[in-house]
C-alpha cells in the first residue's frame, strides 16, 4: 500500500505538523471498523445484479456533510427520502433499488483553488479544517479525522437503529430492502488508509477492505491514471466508483475499467457520468460503446448534478433543476441507444425544505436562494425536488421496459 501512495497525491492539505498527523493515523489504525467486510461483500453482490441489468442503484445524499449537521434529524431526512425515491423507481421499474447514502463519512471535499474570495485557505471539509472564514479555522488540523471517524461510527449505528425500528420510512428490522449502504469520496488519503484493514476470512487468499465506508469513489480532480487515488482503489475488495467528466476520452474510460475491474467482476466497478446536460449525449456515447466493447461488465450511473452547477446573479452557487432532468434524459437515452442498462442515479440530496437549486414543483427562483441555503459546499436537491427527479427516472425506466418488450 505504501508503493501506491507513493504516486502523486493531488487535492491533499498541506498539514503543517506531520507528527500529528502520524499520531492520528495510528489511533486510527487500530480503531473498529465503521462498516464490516460482510456488508460490503452484501452491496458488492446487489450491485453485481446492477450490472448485469436486474436491479438499479440510487445514491443520495449530502455534498458535503458536516459534524454538527450529522444528526439523527438530518439522516432520518435523507433515509425517508431514499426509500420514498426507490419506492417510486422501483414501482416503475420493476426492479429491485439498491439504495447508497452520501453519508457516515463523506466529509473531505475537493476544491477548484487553494484560496476562498476572502484571501483564506480554502475549506475542504471538516475533516480537514474548519468552514468559519477565519485563518484560524482554516489550519488543517489532522485531529479532525478521528472526529470524523466517531461522527462516521454514530451515523452508521442510527441508520441502523432508524431502519431497524422502521422509522424514517424504512420498512423495518424483517424487510431486506430496507438496507441503506454507505459511500463517500475516498479522497483524503491519510484517512482512507489508515481505515484499511486486513480480511482473512480465506486464510489463504486475504482482502484488502476500506472500511470507512461501504462504497468508496474517485472523483473527477482525482482520477490521474498514474496518480496515487486511481493506486490506492486497485487494493480494495470495496465496490468502487469514478466519476467521468466531458474530458475524458473512450480510450482513458477503457485503461480506468482495466485497472479498477481487472479480474471483469460485475458489480466491483461503477462508472459516475457526469457530464452536464448539454455535453452528456455526445460525450457518453462513445464511452459506452467502448468499455461495453472491452468485455466489463461495469455499473453505468447519471450523477446529473455537478455538470450543472453554475454561479447566480446573486452569488450562490446553485442548478436549475431543468438541467438535471435534461441530462438524466440524455443518460436514459444514450443506453435506450446502445441497448444497455442505465443502471443509477447519484446525486446530492436533502431531507430538509432547503432553497439551493432553482426550479422544479417548488419554483425556486433566484431572490429564493439565500433564504434556507444551508449546504457546506454545493447545493442539494431539497426533499419535494428530489421526489419529482424519482418520478422523471421512474417514468423513464418505465419507458425503458416498453421498448424492451417483443
Amino acid at each position: 500500500m505504501d508503493h501506491a501512495l507513493a504516486r502523486p497525491a493531488a487535492q491533499q492539505p498541506r498539514w503543517p505538523d506531520p507528527g500529528a498527523v502520524r499520531r492520528a493515523r495510528a489511533v486510527l489504525e487500530g480503531v473498529a471498523p465503521v462498516v464490516g467486510a460482510e456488508e460490503v461483500d452484501r452491496l458488492r453482490a446487489q450491485l453485481a445484479a446492477v450490472a448485469r441489468g436486474s436491479a438499479f442503484l440510487l445514491q443520495g445524499g449530502d455534498c458535503a456533510e458536516t459534524f454538527s449537521g450529522t444528526t439523527e434529524r438530518s439522516l432520518a431526512g435523507t433515509v425517508a427520502t431514499l426509500h420514498r425515491m426507490a419506492s417510486t423507481l422501483s414501482g416503475a421499474g420493476r426492479l429491485p433499488v439498491v439504495k447508497v447514502g452520501r453519508i457516515a463519512g463523506q466529509y473531505a471535499k475537493p476544491r477548484s483553488a487553494a484560496v476562498d474570495a476572502r484571501g483564506l485557505p480554502t475549506y475542504r471539509g471538516d475533516i480537514v479544517n474548519g468552514a468559519e472564514p477565519t485563518a484560524e479555522a482554516r489550519v488543517p488540523d489532522p485531529a479532525r479525522m478521528l472526529r470524523a471517524y466517531v461522527n462516521s461510527k454514530a451515523a452508521v449505528t442510527a441508520v441502523r437503529a432508524l431502519i431497524a425500528t422502521g422509522a424514517a420510512g424504512a420498512p423495518g428490522a424483517p424487510a431486506p430492502d430496507g438496507e441503506v449502504f454507505t459511500s463517500h469520496e475516498a479522497l483524503l488519503l491519510d484517512y482512507e488508509r489508515a481505515m484499511v484493514r486486513v480480511d482473512a476470512r480465506v486464510p489463504d487468499r486475504p482482502k484488502l477492505y476500506g472500511s470507512s465506508g461501504h462504497f468508496l469513489w474517485i472523483g473527477e480532480r482525482t482520477r490521474q491514471l498514474d496518480g496515487a487515488h486511481l493506486a490506492f482503489a486497485e487494493l480494495l475488495s470495496n465496490p468502487v466508483g469514478l466519476k467521468l467528466g466531458p474530458s475524458t476520452t473512450p480510450e482513458q474510460a477503457v485503461e480506468y475499467v482495466e485497472r479498477l475491474d481487472p479480474y471483469g467482476e460485475p458489480g466491483r466497478l461503477t462508472l459516475i457520468a457526469r457530464m452536464g446536460s448539454a455535453q452528456v449525449r455526445d460525450v457518453l456515447a462513445p464511452i459506452v460503446e467502448k468499455v461495453t466493447a472491452s468485455g466489463h461488465t461495469v455499473v453505468w450511473q447519471c450523477d446529473p448534478m455537478h455538470g450543472n452547477t453554475v454561479q447566480s446573479t446573486s452569488g450562490f452557487k446553485t442548478r436549475h433543476f431543468d438541467r438535471i432532468v435534461a441530462e438524466t434524459e440524455g443518460f436514459f437515452e444514450v443506453h435506450r441507444a446502445l441497448g444497455t442498462h442505465p443502471g443509477g442515479l447519484h446525486v446530492e440530496l436533502t431531507g430538509d425544505d432547503v432553497t439551493e437549486c432553482l426550479g422544479g414543483t417548488p419554483r425556486i427562483t433566484v431572490p429564493d436562494l439565500p433564504h434556507r441555503y444551508t449546504t457546506a459546499c454545493d447545493p442539494r436537491l431539497n426533499r419535494s425536488q428530489s421526489l419529482e427527479l424519482a418520478v422523471v427516472v421512474a417514468e423513464l425506466l418505465h419507458a425503458g421496459r416498453r421498448g424492451r418488450r417483443p
